[in-house]
């Protein structure tokens, strides 16, 4: 098992940045890689971004490439998602999510872990 908690969410106007943080406990040493998700009222749960656990490659989504910067902190077992210029649009609760093998790892059910999900609110 994987234990994943999500911190660092909040509100913040429109052009504002948040960090977002995932805690992963239990056998990390399995976790090929970690992803973000995050689900608009009323939407389907969307991909943001995956970083893989060794070598730290990183792919993301049309909608926040370029704004959105996803690290790891292996010795923490810890990922971090920097959202920055963030617009009304990405409102949404952002979840945490882990694989333990590879894969294009941008479908939700690619995953086999999640956490609870924290609320990010962009003012516009």
């Amino acid at each position: 098992q994987v234990h994943l908690v999500e911190s660092g969410g909040g509100l913040v106007q429109a052009g504002g940045s948040l960090r977002l943080s995932c805690a992963a406990s239990g056998r990390t040493f399995s976790v090929y890689a970690m992803g973000w998700f995050r689900q608009a009222p009323g939407k389907e749960r969307e991909f943001v971004a995956r970083i893989r656990r060794s070598g730290g490659t990183t792919f993301y989504a049309n909608s926040v490439q370029g704004r959105f910067t996803i690290s790891r902190d292996i010795a923490k077992n810890t990922v971090y998602l920097q959202m920055n210029s963030l617009k009304p649009e990405d409102t949404a609760v952002y979840y945490c999510a882990a694989v333990l093998r590879s894969g294009l790892l941008t479908l939700e059910r690619d995953y086999d872990y999640w956490g609870q999900g924290t609320q990010v609110t962009v003012s516009s």
